[in-house]
């Protein structure tokens, strides 16, 4: 089970996608929602006029939304009603929202569709190659975010899991020095709010490790990012390489934050940083 104390329910990644690929393509009619058990049920949407399809469980291979679960590739018609390469179990709440021209985009992560996306219009109209190619990153940008979601759980699952079978002695500070430093790491990847929360948790594990102080010079989300990694042994090099930046970018973030620390090297920034709670 996932624990939402670590993430925000899928289901809101979803609308949140959905939304965005409806701004962006000016499409009239977007839907779609998460694969459960592998079936996908059509939770959120924008631009109905019934709510003929609310709630519908789409088995695999069956209906347009099917077929792309099973190919885990985009599927799609011009002409739903006449379509003759998909099945027409969902004809009745389907054709209720008057669609006719539609394409189905699958979000695949780890090789398995966790989710579906829809673009459709109620006229013949083709789905162009600019907007089915919007729908894509779209369903891309999407698998990322459930992809890192999932990573930070199994991280976490496999913490909680050290913990109740050795007890709390075998959370050493330099292991939760190296989950704070990932988390650090994915949150400067990651899309908000996932990025947010991950930031948040990272900054309690912090405080777990060192305390509830207040830190007294307060440093950038960068400049934290670049010295939790400085402070497991990173070279400059490797931080950049971990948070997706530049070498001399990771440089002035160092040279930013031991500037406000007082430091007059690396090591002693990481040092008075962790005095200060900001880092653990």
């Amino acid at each position: 089970m996932r624990s939402p104390l670590l993430r925000p329910r899928d289901a809101d990644a979803v609308r949140a996608a959905l939304r965005q690929m409806a701004t962006i393509t000016e499409l009239p009619l977007t839907f779609g929602g998460e694969v459960h058990s592998g079936t996908l049920l059509l939770t959120e949407f924008f631009g109905t006029r019934t709510s003929a399809m609310r709630g519908l469980a789409v088995r695999p291979s069956a209906g347009l939304g099917g077929a792309t679960m099973v190919a885990r590739r985009p599927i799609s018609v011009a002409d739903y009603r006449h379509a003759s390469a998909i099945t027409h179990d969902y004809d009745g709440p389907v054709l209720s929202e008057g669609i006719r021209s539609i394409l189905a985009v699958p979000v695949v992560v780890e090789g398995k569709a966790r989710a579906v996306l829809y673009g459709a219009y109620r006229t013949s109209a083709p789905i162009g190659d600019r907007t089915a190619a919007a729908m894509v990153d779209s369903a891309r940008r999407l698998s990322e975010e459930l992809r890192i979601r999932d990573e930070v759980d199994r991280r976490m699952r496999m913490r909680e899991a050290q913990l109740a079978q050795f007890g709390a002695d075998v959370a050493s500070a330099e292991q939760i020095r190296e989950v704070h430093a990932d988390l650090r790491r994915m949150a400067a990847r990651a899309s908000r709010p996932l990025a947010t929360q991950l930031g948040e948790l990272a900054d309690r594990l912090a405080r777990a490790l060192s305390g509830d102080a207040p830190a007294a010079t307060p440093l950038t989300a960068r400049e934290i990012d670049v010295l939790s990694q400085i402070a497991l042994g990173c070279t400059n090099a490797e931080a950049a390489q971990r948070l997706s930046l530049k070498p001399e970018t990771v440089k002035s973030y160092l040279r930013s934050a031991s500037s406000k620390l007082g430091a007059h090297s690396r090591h002693e920034a990481v040092s008075k940083a962790r005095r200060l709670r900001q880092i653990p």
